[in-house]
């Protein structure tokens, strides 16, 4: 938890030391909170929270909020900040450079074989959170797209690419169903 924090504190102090305005919505473009926590935060944690308790007899319920938790303090700063700073650039070098940061905040400073694939996974993270971003402005949508990832730290099997994939396709349908729907964010709204 401690280590997820460092991007949030750094958008944060950024914003008081540069007096930046800031714009952060945990509920984003949909019109109450409870929409974006039931679908991308509390369904994700019922479906592999039961899966998980199905094959191993217990339900990780802190894990999963922690890892969530850990999602949204990342992307308090990757996405509710850093992209948001970025807008005005070209879109591949604002990728570029949230992924290069993103990649050198995991402390991976060698060029070994892994970590290139690393970086790359980040780089199509930062291009597929982005758009998520872009398309919800909600940061509790981004914090369950991230946290995709480390709900599975032990390696995927067939098991965990099912959840994964069911997750994808229904936050995916949901985003374009709801994104017609919703309303655009007020510019000056923080919501946390």
């Amino acid at each position: 938890m401690l280590r997820g924090i460092g991007p949030a504190i750094g958008a944060l102090v950024s914003v008081k030391l540069f007096n930046i305005p800031l714009k952060l919505s945990l509920k984003g473009n949909y019109q109450s909170l409870f929409l974006p926590l039931l679908v991308f935060w509390i369904f994700p944690v019922v479906l592999i929270g039961t899966v998980s308790y199905i094959q191993q007899g217990q339900f990780p319920f802190v894990l999963l909020f922690t890892v969530l938790i850990y999602g949204l303090l990342e992307e308090i700063g990757w996405r509710g900040f850093l992209q948001e700073q970025l807008k005005d650039l070209p879109k591949l070098q604002s990728i570029i450079i949230i992924a290069v940061l993103w990649f050198i905040w995991h402390l991976n400073f060698e060029f070994t074989t892994s970590n290139m694939i690393f970086l790359g996974i980040l780089f199509l993270g930062t291009w597929g959170i982005g758009k998520v971003y872009s398309k919800t402005y909600s940061l509790l949508a981004v914090a369950g797209f991230h946290s995709l990832n480390n709900f599975f730290r032990n390696g995927l099997h067939q098991t965990e690419l099912i959840l994964i994939a069911v997750l994808l396709i229904i936050w995916i349908v949901f985003i374009i169903i709801y994104g017609r729907k919703s309303k655009k964010i007020n510019p000056n709204q923080i919501d946390l």
